[in-house]
């Protein structure tokens, strides 16, 4: 027994059992259709002292693993804030920054003074209401309404409010710790100016130069950026800030260094599945039941913050309408966008309750908070964003004519190539077949691409073999596109990377496009460091279409084109259905998901653009238009490919969550469920 006692309070058994709690929970609430983050809090609670007793908030391992997932929280949070889009509406974005941040501030303070707090725990309820995480921008971005301005405002006022809770929180700690003077505000203040022009411009730059000194060296880059999060975490502890706003400031800094490629997706993804996951664990692990009993005793403090958060954040809304003239939708859709509390404001509460400036009622409250605004402001997202108002159905087309022709790269028909890399004899003549249609469409020559691993020694009897396997798969690929009558020029490549072979020859050849395989999910597992198909999609200089064939695209006569958004990027598989237009007897449905409480005159709107796109683009072809009103849109889609061959789909390069792809949220559930075929086309 004693044996047993010392391995359960040992670290790798503390690690161990985080591991099975993040890989078996949150997929178990999550089919309860609870957020898996509410899972992870519950497990906290039942591993903890309140339970199990196995996990001890108080060990090193688990502050070292929480502290670790909070700067994480805080740095993710920084790097998913949109800085082209906040440039585009800067000064709204900060006068609405602002009131959405000083009403609720005040409110939050009137709060603490009224049951009793001093001044500085006042003040710093009233910072855990001020900020706002954006968690129903997925919902926005699928409507297509992400462009609509009070949406780009919203997005943009995150930066103002969570710089602006982080600033009050360094500021309370300061005053916490006692004789805190004028001079010291002056000193903090000055202090956090220096270290955030240093940390914001000299992260910025010199990220940049070692980005273009590294080229593809993905691990060093990854390397470097949790370096400089780490360093710059431990200097704001330095200069007497809450390592959380070096985490912020960071994730603002290198946010235009790695952009929207592979580096940030692994950044992120270690983030997803390890260490922010520990972090909510060590949320419920703090959680006192007798004290969540006391507040349903006593609910006066969780229900006035409630009220006043929802209040607050409405009047911010609402003020903005009157300085912007804004709609009510659009009010309300700001409003919604803004009463999400989850990253900024449970890394504070957190580091407030360990400081002791708020207690434990104040904290289990802000808990409740979090779940219910968690819940409650994408539900009203989904409602009121649908009711925006979509653009002039005549401007629609023209935005669309001109962005869909961006699908395919920036040469003449003359010059169109597909690069097809043939790796496999089995999907191999498929593909072709695809890259067929596509080159005859356009005129243009398909790139048949065996890549060869590279050796040390190039005389390696392994590279031989591999070489004369790669000969035998062009010259199968020669036979086949002289049968479908199309031109062809095989090309063999000797690389140490795969991925790299198939960029950098298509870089060389100018394709335009490129047709990559896969047979199942395991091709877009995302590992630690991607697979080819990840790599290719991130590196391409052209657009990449993916494809799983389980029939001839020369057979294929039922397409099913699922249009998630009305923007001109989301309508991009309708551009590239033209291929298939040329197969007689083809029949196209366009199908498009709405939220549930979407009103008729939306529909009749949406069903006239898509009309509209039909008539432009699939002139000629059968085409079904199908609008239909539920919040599932994975199980519309594989409800209505029962009766399809093939499903065109258009890839997304997102950030990694714990439950999702490099290639979007939809993707996985979609490519593991689909029946027929695919075609996923890559976002350049």
């Amino acid at each position: 027994m004693e044996s047993i006692s010392e391995t359960i309070h040992e670290p790798i058994f503390t690690f161990a059992l985080l591991l099975a709690i993040i890989f078996v929970v949150p997929p178990i609430f999550e089919k309860l259709k609870l957020p898996g983050l509410v899972g992870l809090l519950a497990a906290g609670v039942v591993f903890g002292s309140s339970g199990l007793g196995l996990l001890d908030s108080k060990s090193e391992t688990m502050v070292l693993l929480a502290d670790i997932g909070k700067i994480y929280l805080m740095f993710v949070a920084g790097l998913e804030i949109d800085l082209e889009q906040f440039n585009r509406t800067r000064n709204r974005s900060l006068g609405f920054g602002f009131a959405t941040f000083a009403v609720p501030l005040i409110g939050g303070t009137i709060v603490g003074r009224s049951f009793g707090f001093g001044w500085n725990t006042s003040i710093l309820i009233g910072s855990l209401l001020a900020s706002h995480t954006l968690l129903a921008y997925p919902i926005v971005r699928r409507l297509g309404v992400v462009n609509d301005e009070a949406v780009t405002v919203t997005i943009g006022a995150t930066i103002f409010t969570d710089i602006g809770a982080l600033l009050v929180l360094a500021i309370c700690l300061g005053i916490n710790q006692g004789d805190f003077t004028a001079f010291d505000l002056t000193f903090l203040l000055g202090s956090l100016a220096i270290y955030t022009v240093v940390v914001l411009f000299g992260l910025d730059r010199l990220g940049k130069a070692f980005f273009r000194r590294s080229r593809n060296d993905q691990s060093n880059q990854f390397l470097f950026v949790l370096l400089a999060l780490f360093v710059a975490s431990v200097g704001a502890e330095a200069i007497g800030v809450e390592k959380i706003v070096g985490a912020f400031l960071t994730g603002l800094a290198v946010n235009d260094v790695i952009g929207d490629g592979p580096v940030k997706e692994k950044v992120e993804f270690v983030g997803a599945v390890l260490f922010i996951p520990i972090f909510f664990v060590d949320m419920g692990l703090l959680l006192d039941l007798q004290a969540f009993e006391d507040i349903f005793n006593s609910v006066g403090i969780p229900l006035s913050i409630l009220g006043t958060l929802f209040l607050s954040k409405f009047l911010a809304a609402f003020l903005a309408k009157l300085a912007y003239r804004y709609s009510w939708q659009q009010t309300i859709t700001m409003w919604s966008l803004s009463l999400p509390q989850v990253a900024a404001t449970l890394a504070a509460a957190l580091i407030a309750f360990q400081a002791q400036i708020i207690n434990e009622n104040v904290f289990n409250s802000v808990i409740l908070l979090m779940l219910i605004t968690s819940v409650v402001g994408p539900l009203i997202t989904s409602r009121a964003a649908a009711q925006l108002p979509s653009r002039d159905v005549e401007q629609e087309k023209s935005a669309v004519k001109s962005e869909l022709s961006k699908l395919y790269v920036r040469s003449s028909p003359k010059q169109f190539k597909v690069v097809v890399p043939v790796y496999n004899p089995q999907t191999e003549r498929y593909l072709l077949e695809l890259a067929s249609l596509l080159t005859k469409k356009n005129q243009g020559e398909i790139v048949p691409l065996a890549i060869a691993k590279a050796e040390a020694h190039l005389d390696s009897p392994q590279l031989d073999l591999d070489v004369g396997r790669c000969q035998e798969l062009l010259a199968q690929a020669q036979e086949i596109t002289q049968e479908l009558g199309v031109i062809a020029q095989p090309e063999l490549r000797v690389e140490y990377d795969v991925a790299q072979g198939i960029s950098h020859a298509s870089r060389e050849v100018n394709a335009s496009l490129i047709v990559l395989g896969f047979n199942n999910l395991n091709s877009f597992r995302s590992i630690l460091f991607g697979s080819i198909i990840d790599s290719v999609l991130w590196s391409a200089h052209c657009s990449v279409v993916v494809a799983r064939l389980l029939d001839s695209p020369l057979k294929i006569r039922h397409i099913l084109i699922p249009v998630e958004s009305f923007n001109p990027v989301g309508l991009r598989p309708v551009r590239f259905a033209q291929t298939f237009a040329t197969q007689p007897g083809t029949e196209i449905t366009l199908l498009h998901v709405c939220p549930f409480a979407t009103s008729k005159e939306r529909k009749t709107s949406l069903h006239q653009q898509l009309e509209t796109i039909a008539n432009q683009y699939l002139s000629g072809v059968t085409v079904d238009i199908h609008i239909t009103a539920q919040n599932n849109l994975v199980k519309e889609i594989l409800t209505a490919s029962a009766t399809h061959q093939l499903v065109i789909l258009r890839s997304q390069r997102q950030r990694v969550g714990v439950d999702s792809l490099a290639i979007g949220p939809n993707a996985k559930p979609l490519i593991q469920n689909l029946n027929c075929s695919i075609i996923l086309l890559g976002e350049l």
